[in-house]
């Protein structure tokens, strides 16, 4: 008896041992991509309609098909993250992707309506879910017969795109000629510190939720607006009362509210859903849609969203 207890308190032990060594070593999803910068200094930028003004955003799928140094330089520093045990989502696969569900051409004059417009870049970030982009930028410097690379790396929240974590810096002069090992030789000596902000964000995501935006507008043909009351109660309340209680630790801040529109900033949602799935705008926001679409409100009402992180209900109709 004594024996099969201690057996049993072991294996209670080694439970929870492997429980808590697999909480630890949870870390974010990272897809890396040219920035902004690199794209337009290299001439891969495109032009699309937001809501009838062009605006310029890289071209991602023009760079990657063109620029062999591009993707040696992605898998380069793809293979650096993983051997730190950082998931990848690649980015090529992810545009891939949109082409084979035929949205490539759909998104460069899409909008998804209620007053926010979503660029193709929004759409790129939503099939890829990744929880950090890693913007890399760099540039060859040349001394000689010597070469260095000076590089900056940026991590952003993909649903917020505030930065979380940086590193800059520049390689020493070279021989070699390989752009990929300048670079690993350039990056090695800040990738850890860089690697410790995104995992010390990804903490804070993990214990008080994601971060996202809410506006709740009405349809102009909807004849009631937040102020009308149901048990005496305004709805503009009762939609505040919803997030209170749905979203992490009650987070979230109220920033404008009217008779005909809210607008909720750093709301903090659940990192994962029930299923172990990674939480969107959109996935969170259908519990309020529901919500609201039941007795008593019986309010019809659109859900839209921009990219993982803002997410739109209009109220009135579908």
């Amino acid at each position: 008896m004594k024996n099969r207890f201690h057996k049993s308190i072991f294996t209670l032990l080694a439970l929870f041992a492997l429980n808590f060594v697999s909480a630890q070593a949870k870390k974010p999803t990272i897809m890396v991509v040219p920035s902004e910068v690199w794209c337009n200094t290299n001439g891969y930028m495109t032009t699309y309609n937001n809501q009838g003004t062009p605006t310029k955003i890289p071209d991602f799928k023009k760079a990657f098909q063109e620029n062999a140094n591009l993707l040696q330089v992605v898998a380069k520093i793809n293979t650096l993250m993983m051997d730190r045990g950082f998931p990848l989502k690649d980015m090529s696969s992810a545009i891939k992707t949109l082409e084979s569900e035929s949205a490539e051409n759909a998104m460069m004059s899409s909008k998804s309506g209620a007053g926010i417009s979503e660029s193709p870049i929004d759409r790129l970030k939503k099939v890829a879910k990744a929880d950090i982009i890693m913007e890399l930028t760099w540039t060859v410097n040349t001394t000689g017969p010597k070469k260095s690379i000076t590089y900056t790396l940026r991590g952003l929240d993909a649903y917020t795109d505030k930065q979380v974590a940086g590193a800059t810096g520049t390689g020493a002069p070279s021989f070699s000629a390989e752009l990929p090992v300048l670079l690993e030789e350039a990056v090695l000596a800040n990738i850890d510190g860089f690697n410790a902000q995104l995992q010390a964000h990804f903490d804070d995501m993990f214990a008080n939720g994601r971060e996202i935006i809410v506006r709740i507008k009405k349809f102009d043909s909807w004849p009631d607006d937040l102020e009308k009351e149901f048990d005496g109660k305004e709805l503009g309340t009762v939609i505040e009362d919803w997030m209170t209680a749905n979203t992490v630790k009650g987070r979230y801040s109220l920033s404008d509210s009217t008779e005909s529109m809210q607008l909720y900033e750093q709301v903090r949602i659940p990192l994962y859903d029930a299923t172990g799935k990674a939480t969107d705008a959109r996935g969170f926001l259908k519990g309020l849609q529901t919500f609201l679409k039941g007795a008593p409100y019986n309010i019809t009402n659109k859900l839209t969203m921009k990219g993982l992180g803002q997410a739109v209900i209009v109220l009135g109709e579908k």
